[in-house]
C-alpha cells in the first residue's frame, strides 16, 4: 500500500459547523407536539450509536493487545463510515429542527457536539496511523482511541436517554388525557 492508509474525509464535520453557524439554538419556534419523523431519526441514531460504541470498544481492545496496524485501519474505517452515517442522520434532524418539539430540539442540539468530538478523534487517530503505522501503542494514539470509546458511549447513552424520555413523556400524556388530569 502506498500513500494514505485511510482517507479522513468527514462530510459531517463541515456540514455540522455550517449548520451551527447558520442556525443557532433557540432560533426556531417550537410546537408542543413531537415530530414523528424526528422521533424515528433519533431511534436511528440510537441504533447507529450503539454500533459505533461496539466498534470503538473493539478498537480500544485492539489498542491494548498486539493486533496489526491493518486491524486498526479496518476498524477505524468502519468507525468513519458509521460516523458519516450518523452525520447524515443529524443533517436530516437539523432540517426538521424547526418542526420538532422542545425536547427534540434539545436532543438535536446536545447530540451535535458529541458527534463532532467523535469525528475529530477518529480523524486524529487516522492521521496518526497514516503518519506511522507502527506507533499504535504510543500514548497519543491510545488517548484518541480511549476518547473515542468514551465519546461513543456518551453518544449512545445520551440518545438512548432522550428516546426513553420521549417514550415516557408520550405515555404520561396519554394517561393524563385518559384520566383527564390537568397539567
Amino acid at each position: 500500500m502506498s500513500g494514505k492508509i485511510l482517507s479522513r474525509s468527514f462530510s459531517m464535520i463541515a456540514f455540522l459547523v455550517a449548520v451551527l453557524l447558520i442556525a443557532p439554538a433557540g432560533v426556531y419556534a417550537a410546537p408542543q407536539e413531537d415530530n414523528k419523523e424526528v422521533t424515528k431519526l433519533l431511534e436511528d441514531i440510537k441504533s447507529q450509536a450503539y454500533d459505533l460504541k461496539r466498534d470503538s470498544d473493539e478498537l480500544e481492545a485492539y489498542a491494548r493487545s498486539d493486533v496489526s496496524w491493518e486491524s486498526h485501519a479496518t476498524q477505524l474505517e468502519m468507525m468513519k463510515e458509521r460516523i458519516n452515517t450518523i452525520g447524515k442522520t443529524i443533517a436530516r434532524l437539523q432540517g426538521l429542527r424547526s418542526s420538532a418539539s422542545p425536547w427534540q430540539q434539545e436532543a438535536i442540539d446536545r447530540i451535535i457536539p458529541v458527534a463532532q468530538k467523535l469525528a475529530s478523534n477518529t480523524s486524529a487517530a487516522i492521521d496518526h496511523l497514516n503518519k506511522d503505522r507502527l506507533k499504535i501503542h504510543e500514548p497519543q494514539y491510545q488517548q484518541y482511541v480511549k476518547s473515542n470509546a468514551e465519546a461513543a458511549t456518551n453518544l449512545a447513552t445520551l440518545v438512548k436517554d432522550f428516546v426513553e424520555y420521549g417514550k415516557t413523556r408520550t405515555t404520561l400524556e396519554a394517561y393524563e388525557r385518559k384520566l383527564e388530569v390537568s397539567q
